[in-house]
């Protein structure tokens, strides 16, 4: 893995912004090349050696609620196959907090039930938490996706945020408190969505460029493209967070946990299933910038 590291020298002839933005071109890299490492373990060993060589220790999978993801592979191993199954992907988009310990990377994936077939079987799309560990290196806090139809064109090159806003030297937010910030703004927008409608609640809540996955759906991106995938008319939708995590810097946080959307032209038909959010601080507002819905299996 090859991480991108800038050496700074301070002096009076070099402005202190560059120094600023240095800093976390370098953590948003090595989280970019984290990423890749993790999906070329992938093809290279196998799915199941990769995710438990690049997931934390307290790493979260849907199996089909959350769980564990560690341990959960650990109480589960793969039944004997002459198959080999290839899951590939690539990140999209990628973003990291003003202190380099948190971000994210969302992009496309396929899979092939083995690495000899001509073709993918599925596509889709993923989200994925990164944090930096006690030892400098990314593991994976989250991990969710969902499948889409194959895309009709390769995908885009891969995109950086540019926000890049270091805070003062030895600023740090008080992530207890900014936690329990997010967690309020999450009930508050839930109980909004079904007070008021989900599409007005999410028009209040959403960043402009907001990146929204659906299951079954290519990515909405943008918020006006992002309203054909929240639910409208009949459509109640709300949600109970289960945990909640903030940056250091306490301008990027998630939250996961459990959807309901009922349908109350059907006779109160309800769907439920996982979601993960992402959360970033703009103008002083918890906003988002990123929203996955995985339905739970029928029955």
């Amino acid at each position: 893995m090859k991480i991108l590291i800038f050496v700074i020298v301070l002096s009076a002839f070099v402005s202190p912004g560059f120094g600023q933005k240095s800093h976390e071109a370098s953590a948003l890299q090595s989280m970019v090349e984290t990423e890749r490492a993790f999906a070329a373990m992938s093809e290279e060993k196998g799915i199941r050696p990769s995710f438990m060589s690049f997931i934390a220790e307290d790493g979260i999978l849907f199996r089909p609620k959350a769980v564990r993801g560690k341990q959960w592979m650990i109480d589960h191993p793969l039944p004997a196959s002459d198959k080999r199954p290839l899951l590939k992907w690539q990140p999209g988009f990628a973003d990291v907090a003003r202190a380099g310990d948190m971000g994210y990377t969302t992009g496309p994936w396929e899979y092939k039930g083995d690495i000899n077939d001509a073709r993918p079987s599925d596509f889709g799309n993923f989200l994925t938490v990164w944090k930096k560990q006690a030892d400098g290196s990314w593991k994976f806090a989250v991990d969710l996706g969902i499948s889409n139809p194959e895309p009709t064109r390769a995908s885009a090159i891969l995109e950086l945020s540019k926000n890049y806003k270091q805070p003062p030297k030895g600023s740090v937010a008080n992530v207890e408190s900014e936690r329990a910030a997010l967690l309020t703004r999450e009930r508050e927008f839930s109980s909004s969505s079904v007070a008021r409608g989900g599409q007005a609640a999410f028009l209040e809540r959403a960043s402009p460029d907001v990146r929204v996955f659906r299951e079954g759906k290519l990515p909405f991106m943008g918020k006006a493209a992002a309203l054909a995938a929240i639910p409208a008319g009949a459509g109640v939708w709300s949600w109970q967070p289960e945990a909640a995590d903030v940056s250091s810097s306490g301008d990027v946080g998630y939250s996961y946990g459990l959807y309901r959307l009922e349908n109350k032209d059907e006779g109160g038909k309800a769907e439920t299933g996982n979601y993960l959010r992402i959360w970033k601080k703009q103008g002083g507002t918890w906003k988002v910038v990123v929203d996955l819905a995985n339905p739970l299996p029928a029955g």
